[in-house]
């Protein structure tokens, strides 16, 4: 039973998925230990890695073969990537570590939420917001990581970072409400029906 199981779990898209898992300490080696052209080979990888989330979510639609871990390993693979390029940018010296802070304590809360609710049965998908943060992330993390290499980008690149601070604190707001919309009220909405009439 379990070996008729496996191939469904280790579909092409959840194989991208755990590609880009795979390439979160890829990228921060690279980034970090600063060898010649460690920017450029750091861009790329990420820009692969980017690749992966588009390629994995079309796929799934496209073969049909959408699952629950998918479900769950997505965003998770897309809060490391991000997580790992911001903590590096950091590092390097090239974005502020407080806005940083502010978009990864979003990150491990809506994780955190994540987790309770698929603990309870509910799957609660990414809202347009939560998709808009990620493509701003995407271009914020590649606009500051050419920072040193393109001198006109600094400035851009700082716009793009306070753009993802307000979709993160928006998505977030978002993410909280259907939480308790669909998790926390849930219960309550549906007690009346299940109690007996004395």
């Amino acid at each position: 039973m379990g070996f008729h199981y496996l191939p469904r779990v280790l579909n092409l898209p959840n194989a991208l998925t755990l590609l880009r898992i795979f390439l979160v300490p890829v990228l921060v080696v690279v980034l970090l230990t600063r060898v010649e052209g460690h920017v450029y080979l750091g861009a790329a990888i990420f820009g692969v890695a980017v690749l992966t989330d588009y390629l994995d979510g079309y796929f799934a639609r496209r073969r049909n073969e959408v699952t629950r871990l998918g479900i769950l390993l997505d965003p998770l693979a897309d809060k490391l990537l991000t997580a790992a390029a911001f903590r590096s940018l950091v590092e390097m010296g090239l974005a502020p570590a407080w806005m940083v802070m502010i978009i990864l304590a979003r990150e491990l809360a809506v994780t955190g939420l994540r987790n309770v609710a698929a603990g309870r049965g509910v799957l609660i998908r990414a809202s347009g917001l939560g998709k808009g943060k990620m493509v701003a992330q995407v271009t914020a993390s590649l606009m500051l990581l050419l920072t040193r290499r393109l001198a006109p980008l600094p400035l851009p690149g700082i716009v793009a970072l306070w753009v993802v601070v307000s979709l993160t604190l928006l998505s977030g707001a978002d993410y909280f409400w259907r939480f308790w919309r669909q998790v926390v009220r849930a219960p309550e909405r549906s007690e009346p029906a299940g109690r007996a009439r004395p």
